[in-house]
C-alpha cells in the first residue's frame, strides 16, 4: 500500500456533506493538498475553496487531476464513487464508510487490485502523515495526540489508535505515520499491508500494532514482523471477549480456535513482538527497547 504525502493531491466525494465539509477544512488547515471534490448535485460551484465536479472522472480530467480520493459517502453509494474513482485513475482510495454491504466491498477490493489502487478501509477513520498531511477524520492536528516522531502505528480503531497515539506522544515519543486500516471483515488494506508499508517509510523506527481478537490478519503480520530488524510492539483488544459474539467491530468475531486472543498473542509473541497487557504501557516499552 501508499502511505499518502503531503505532495499527493487529494480528491473528496462527498465534499459538501457536513462532515465531508468540517473534515475537508481541517485536512487542508494541517497541509493536505485537496485539489477538489465530487457532488453531482453542486458541480460547477467552489466549497472549501475548491471545484466541485459531477464525478471523479470529471475531476481527473481538471488541471493536474489528483492521486488520492477520501470517500463521505453513504454505504450504498460508496460501491458507484469507487468505481468511479478507480476508473478514473485514483491510486488511493480512503473509504471511511462503516455498514457497506460485503458483497459491494469485495468488488469495489477487486476493481482497485486490478488497477493497481491501493484501499483502506472502509470503516477507518483514515491515515496520517504526522507534519505533514492527513485523510480522514484523525486528529491529526491535536498536539497531544500526534507529534512528529519516529514511530509508526497500525490500528483497526480508529479510536484505540487514537489512544494509542496519545499514549506514545504522552511517553515523550512521536509517530511518523498513523495507518488506520478499518474494523469491518473485509478490507482493503490488511495489518500485515499496512506492517510492510510502515517497515519502509523512511524515519520508522518502530512499529505499534493495535489489532482485535476476529480474523487472523495479525497472525498473518507476525509472520512478516518475524523478519523484520525493526522492533514490533502489539496490543489485542477483547482479550475477554466471548467466543462466538460480535464485540466492536464487524470482524471482531471469534469463532472456534481462531482469531482467539490466545492465538494473536502467541503468534506475535513467537515472532519476537512485545505484546502488551494495555495501551498504558507503550511508553515504559519503548523506553526500554529504543532508549
Amino acid at each position: 500500500m501508499k502511505i499518502v504525502r503531503n505532495h499527493h493531491r487529494v480528491l473528496i466525494q462527498g465534499i459538501t456533506g457536513k462532515q465531508g465539509t468540517f473534515w475537508t477544512e481541517r485536512m487542508q488547515e494541517y497541509g493536505t493538498q485537496v485539489v477538489g471534490g465530487v457532488n453531482p448535485k453542486k458541480a460547477g460551484t467552489i466549497h472549501c475553496g475548491v471545484p466541485v465536479h459531477a464525478s471523479a472522472k470529471d475531476a481527473m480530467q481538471a488541471d493536474g487531476g489528483f492521486d488520492a480520493s477520501v470517500l463521505f459517502i453513504p454505504p450504498l453509494g460508496v460501491k458507484a464513487a469507487a468505481l468511479d474513482a478507480i476508473e478514473a485513475g485514483a491510486k488511493y482510495l480512503c473509504i471511511l464508510t462503516e455498514h457497506v454491504p460485503v458483497r459491494d466491498v469485495m468488488y469495489v477490493v477487486a476493481a482497485a487490485a486490478e488497477q493497481d489502487a491501493h484501499v483502506t478501509g472502509p470503516n477507518t477513520a483514515g491515515s496520517v502523515t504526522v507534519g505533514e498531511c492527513f485523510v480522514g477524520f484523525m486528529p491529526a492536528f491535536n498536539e497531544r495526540i500526534f507529534r512528529k516522531g519516529s514511530i509508526g502505528v497500525i490500528s483497526r480503531s480508529g479510536s484505540l489508535g487514537t489512544l494509542m497515539c496519545q499514549n506514545i506522544t504522552a511517553a515523550g515519543f512521536g509517530q511518523s505515520a498513523f495507518i488506520g486500516i478499518g474494523g469491518d471483515p473485509i478490507i482493503g488494506t490488511t495489518t500485515e499491508d499496512a506492517l510492510r508499508a510502515l517497515d519502509e517509510f523512511e524515519g520508522t523506527d518502530a512499529v505499534v500494532i493495535v489489532g482485535e481478537i476476529g480474523g487472523s490478519m495479525e497472525e498473518l503480520a507476525a509472520e512478516y514482523a518475524a523478519q523484520m530488524d525493526k522492533p514490533v510492539f502489539a496490543f489485542i483488544a477483547g482479550g475477554a471477549a466471548p467466543k462466538g459474539k460480535k464485540m466492536g467491530h464487524a470482524g471482531a468475531i471469534v469463532m472456534g480456535d481462531t482469531g482467539t486472543y490466545k492465538s494473536k498473542k502467541e503468534a506475535f509473541e513467537e515472532a519476537g513482538v512485545t505484546v502488551l497487557d494495555t495501551p498504558s504501557h507503550i511508553g515504559a516499552a519503548l523506553t526500554e527497547r529504543l532508549g
